[in-house]
């Protein structure tokens, strides 16, 4: 079961304030831009992540219900600032790691601890264009 939604509600409105503006410069970490489904009111949320390939995949510690996810996934992208760097993303996917999902060691080993084994995945928009002829 993913981290208690108590922990979520506490980082969403004091920690994230404090650490998400120091942890999205650090390798490994970022912040999500994106856009109220229902408000259409701008957010920003710390975010630990990774590459896969092209894709960018972002651990769901609290699980795919987290309001930040339903906002990325309703919106069919969103943007991600990480070490200095804004990047569009396009086609989110979620999806439960069966154990062969390629991840730093340290990622997997934190996350095995707290059972959390959702991820968002998300493709870099130039990597989705493709050329017709």
């Amino acid at each position: 079961m993913p981290i208690n939604r108590r922990v979520a509600r506490f980082n969403k409105t004091v920690a994230n304030h404090f650490v998400g503006p120091v942890l999205s410069r650090m390798p490994g970490f970022g912040k999500v831009h994106h856009r109220g489904r229902k408000s259409g009111r701008e957010f920003v949320t710390p975010v630990k992540l990774f590459r896969r390939g092209e894709d960018i995949v972002i651990t769901l510690p609290y699980g795919p219900g987290s309001d930040w996810v339903k906002n990325v996934l309703a919106a069919g992208g969103c943007e991600i600032t990480t070490r200095g760097r804004r990047i569009e993303l396009v086609n989110p996917t979620v999806f439960t790691d069966d154990g062969r999902t390629r991840m730093p060691m340290m990622t997997r080993r934190i996350l095995a601890r707290v059972d959390a084994t959702q991820f968002l995945s998300l493709t870099p928009a130039s990597a989705a264009v493709t050329v017709k002829r």
